[in-house]
């Protein structure tokens, strides 16, 4: 495991990194060979990110700016 991110600026990197690699799975996907395995590994990409917004908003205030 890495180490935790608490600064509010780099959360917002990880975030946008994720949510960026996340839109370039999503534009490879061909629809006409699209399987629903591929549907799955989008499902859990978005849940990985909702996950890791929890962490970041529950974590306690003095780890924050």
């Amino acid at each position: 495991m890495g180490k935790s991110i608490t600064d509010k600026e780099q959360q917002v990197s990880y975030m946008k990194q994720r949510l960026s690699m996340f839109l370039d799975v999503l534009d490879a996907i061909e629809p006409e060979s699209t399987e629903l395995e591929d549907i799955d590994r989008l499902i859990a990409m978005v849940d990985d990110l909702e996950d890791k917004m929890e962490q970041f908003k529950n974590r306690p205030a003095s780890d924050r700016e």
